[in-house]
């Protein structure tokens, strides 16, 4: 038994904050990026940009989405598919050259998220699989109705 040497009121502690972390429905958000760091693989011999995502449309506000994208992997496949999605998120938020990760963070645009199902190691997540820019004066959609707020509509037709 230890003495904290002081006396401890519950009443003045701070309430834990209840956070959920169950997926987002599938769908486009908008979304802000607000965290990116290079992480390295569980091998140590790849790389990858981790990405925070923070919700900003009407639904869903402040919720975090987490992504992936490897830049550097043993694995062919898996390096070309990160690439490609940094390509995509790239061209996106309006960036053409990018040295350091903080240049991604900051920037708005849309996501595509689905639902990745539990498994006997994991619970259900979500992954981002697309990228696209919010059009100029567009509100972020609210996600979960699996289009975005322009639709699929060309932008010359209204």
């Amino acid at each position: 038994m230890a003495d904290l040497g002081f006396t401890i009121n519950k009443s003045d502690l701070p309430e834990e904050e209840q956070t959920n972390f169950d997926p987002l429905p599938a769908g486009w958000y908008g979304v802000k990026i607000t965290d990116a760091d290079i992480k390295d693989t569980k091998s140590g011999t790849g790389q990858y940009i981790r990405i925070e995502y923070t919700v900003i449309g009407e639904s869903y506000s402040g919720r975090k989405i987490w992504a992936n994208l490897n830049i550097k992997n043993d694995n062919e496949v898996a390096q070309n598919i990160g690439q490609k999605q940094l390509n995509s998120l790239m061209g996106s938020i309006g960036l053409d050259v990018v040295s350091n990760t903080d240049q991604l963070v900051g920037h708005d645009l849309q996501v595509k998220v689905k639902i990745t199902e539990a498994t006997d190691r994991y619970e259900a997540s979500n992954d981002v699989s697309s990228f696209k820019a919010l059009s100029s004066g567009e509100k972020p959609s609210s996600g979960s109705t699996g289009e975005s707020s322009s639709s699929s509509k060309p932008p010359w037709s209204k």
